[in-house]
């Protein structure tokens, strides 16, 4: 495809997701000018206090907390999940005897699984992070099982007939395949994480952004709750388009 409509596809997508954005903020200052109540304040108002969080210092510490907590937990959670769930894929009769214990732990509710980690291993953070691992586990094993189900099996003969090591095999033929899967288990991950630290946050620890939200909830503050929550999330947009989309881009350049 020509260089210059590329380009002009880019510039197209780029003016389309300002353009939604602008759309998202009328409606909302529409809505909160047609109810006018404090149940929904205007944009302005959150910006202002979202500025004066910021200029505190308060926001950029419990903002900090959370995303150290997302982090540690996600990558956790990432590495076990990928590595169980391509195992599983691969070998059928371990994914016959452990089908029914991932259905089960993608069954049970995360408040309950946050309750029995802080009650079995009391209000520490350790046991916060295991509750969002637990979490968020079965859900990486079934992606990727899934895509390990499906890997090519005419270009795995073609490796062992080559004689591809293990880690030859794993890095050129198997990874490339699954890399669709990696990303949606990445961002439907990135995406239920945060949710889950927030309950856990609200429930047993002393800072970060759930804690701070459960704060301005008895206050009847929502302009912070809308504040931290829109920091949280500009947070997660700069990740997916920072990280994420690059790492997608130059992970798919051998399909070119």
């Amino acid at each position: 495809m020509d260089n210059g409509i590329i380009n002009h596809l880019n510039l197209l997508k780029n003016n389309l997701s300002f353009l939604s954005l602008l759309v998202l903020l009328g409606g909302w200052y529409g809505l909160a000018v047609y109810l006018n109540s404090p149940a929904l304040p205007r944009p302005l108002v959150v910006a202002q206090v979202f500025w004066q969080a910021l200029l505190s210092g308060q926001l950029l510490y419990h903002l900090g907390v959370t995303l150290l907590r997302l982090s540690v937990s996600f990558s956790i959670a990432m590495l076990l999940g990928c590595s169980i769930g391509l195992w599983l894929g691969r070998h059928k009769q371990l994914d016959a005897f452990f089908d029914n214990w991932v259905i089960i732990f993608l069954n049970v509710p995360a408040l309950v699984t946050i309750i029995l980690c802080y009650v079995w291993f009391g209000l520490v953070e350790s046991a916060a992070i295991l509750a969002v691992v637990i979490n968020k586990l079965p859900n990486v094993i079934v992606v990727v099982r899934e895509g390990a189900r499906t890997l090519d099996q005419d270009l795995l003969e073609m490796a062992r007939c080559y004689r591809f090591s293990r880690k030859k095999t794993l890095c050129h033929v198997i990874l490339p395949q699954l890399h669709p899967f990696f990303m949606t288990a990445t961002r439907s991950g990135l995406s239920l994480t945060w949710k889950i630290i927030l309950v856990v946050e609200l429930l047993g620890r002393s800072n970060g952004i759930g804690y701070q939200l459960h704060l301005f909830f008895q206050l009847f503050d929502v302009a912070s709750i809308m504040a931290y929550t829109v920091a949280f999330v500009a947070v997660i947009q700069l990740i997916e388009l920072l990280i994420l989309k690059p790492l997608d881009r130059r992970s798919l350049r051998w399909r070119r």
